[in-house]
């Protein structure tokens, strides 16, 4: 924890946890500089084919070596290692250090793009995709449902409340206008996606961001994936190369409508016809089973908060300005003025220090006594503080996931556990769609599979943990696991 993208594919690509390869959420404080961090963020890089603000980024935070970087090691660099994804941290994690390339989205132009870690050139094929306006082109054209709506049987009415629409609908409901809503400059992300540390897009003449909230985003990302297979001639040469690709559009559809939506499901249907264009491509390419291939998650989520107490399920959101603002309240009060809370990031609260120190009190009981404050807030079900964390060990529970979780130089000094189907609401008390992050079975519990090159035909009920994935990777090909890695290889898969 916290299940949010960074944590996510960071975990699944090093084989370890936050607590070895540092990526402790999608943001967080930086003690050192005094302000927050984003995950990807390298101002030491400049954008290539993008604006300076989408395209600052590399993998300088990530603290451990991928299943990327040891393939990439193993064969004296000559494997090709690609990642391609929507999100930056969705493709420059998974690629790790040492990749050939790295791809994302920038919204403000529509275009593909990277930095100078990678690269100060586009390729002349990336520059060709991008001039041909894929995104504008996909936008040009309604969201209608794929499938007759009535045949969405999985999922909650189209018009319900907890729903959000976009910006210049009247009602979340279909069909979606986008080429009229594609015409208007964008806003900040949903107060939902805010919680999960989504940055918001800089304003354009055209919205072409808006497609990363329809599941044109995946066609589109699919559509780059083949022409990366195709180009780059993956799969042809002597060496064994990696496709890293990560789907975006199921989580920001499934943060502005929640998981029950016809949106969601609509996306996940499309997903599946874009998934299977770029297996069938794979196999043309380097021939039927020649390719291993997994297929996961970063991270669930929870029904949307609307949707449980409509079904007088427990569940609702928590403000955390009201938190942060408690925890101030109450620590001037018995201490005197002062800013004793520096910020409130992945329900993980950051205390000042230096004026804890100046005021000769004793940071283990102060972050005690903080913890003390959180657990007398409604809807907060544990706290542990980073002194617990450094000097306890947990094997279970709650705190097990905490520890994981936990990186010293970078986590709070108290974290906090929402109750079962409470989420941390940007916008409340208004609350729209639904987030992640949490360490409860909604949020924790994804697919995992594995098909084609040696891999065994069946399902296993197997506890398999997200660390788990990684040193399977390198046990299939026979390479050194990433040098953080605290998992062990799913041997049953294997043939």
């Amino acid at each position: 924890v916290p299940t949010y993208t960074g944590p996510g594919h960071s975990s699944i690509y090093t084989g370890t946890t936050p607590a070895n390869h540092g990526i402790v959420g999608n943001n967080w404080y930086e003690r050192e500089t005094g302000r927050g961090t984003y995950v990807t963020d390298d101002k030491t890089v400049q954008p290539v084919g993008g604006s300076v603000a989408a395209g600052q980024m590399s993998p300088a935070h990530l603290l451990t070596t991928t299943i990327t970087d040891e393939l990439r090691l193993a064969t004296n660099f000559q494997s090709k290692v690609i990642g391609l994804s929507m999100k930056d941290r969705g493709s420059i994690l998974p690629a790790g250090h040492a990749a050939n390339a790295a791809y994302w989205y920038d919204g403000t132009n529509g275009a593909f793009i990277t930095s100078t870690y990678y690269t100060k050139t586009l390729p002349d094929w990336v520059a060709r995709f991008n001039a041909a306006g894929h995104a504008a082109q996909y936008l040009a054209q309604p969201w209608n449902t794929l499938l007759p709506i009535a045949e969405y049987t999985e999922s909650t009415p189209d018009d319900v409340a907890w729903e959000s629409a976009f910006k210049g609908e009247e009602k979340p409901v279909f069909p979606h206008n986008l080429p009229q809503l594609s015409g208007a400059a964008p806003t900040a992300v949903a107060a939902t996606e805010r919680a999960a540390g989504e940055k918001p897009p800089k304003a354009t003449p055209q919205n072409l961001d808006l497609i990363r909230s329809t599941p044109f985003g995946n066609s589109l990302t699919a559509d780059f994936a083949l022409e990366t297979l195709r180009q780059e001639q993956m799969g042809q040469g002597s060496q064994t190369d990696f496709l890293a690709v990560s789907f975006s559009s199921t989580d920001y559809v499934g943060h502005q409508f929640g998981t029950t939506a016809i949106e969601t499901e609509d996306t996940y249907l499309r997903l599946d016809r874009d998934l299977a264009r770029l297996l069938d491509a794979v196999d043309k390419q380097v021939g039927k089973g020649q390719a291993l291939v997994f297929l996961t998650a970063d991270h669930a989520a929870d029904q949307a908060a609307g949707f449980l107490q409509a079904h007088k399920l427990p569940g609702g959101g928590v403000g955390p300005a009201l938190v942060r603002d408690t925890i101030q309240r109450v620590m001037q009060r018995r201490h005197g003025p002062g800013q004793w809370l520096l910020t409130y990031e992945n329900q993980q609260a950051y205390l000042n220090r230096p004026l804890i120190a100046q005021k000769g009190l004793n940071l283990a009981q102060v972050q005690d006594e903080v913890a003390d404050i959180l657990r007398a807030q409604p809807h907060i079900t544990e706290v542990i503080t980073a002194h617990d964390l450094l000097h306890g060990s947990w094997n279970e529970g709650l705190g097990h996931y905490q520890q994981n979780g936990f990186y010293a130089a970078r986590s709070g000094d108290v974290l906090a556990v929402l109750a079962p189907g409470w989420l941390e609401a940007y916008g409340y008390p208004v609350i729209k769609g639904t987030t992640h992050g949490a360490s409860w079975a909604y949020d924790t519990h994804v697919p995992l599979l594995f098909w084609g090159w040696h891999v065994r035909h069946g399902e296993s009920m197997q506890d398999a943990k997200i660390v788990d994935i990684a040193p399977t990777v390198a046990r299939y090909l026979h390479i050194q696991e990433p040098s953080g890695c605290t998992g062990v290889p799913l041997t049953e898969v294997m043939k």
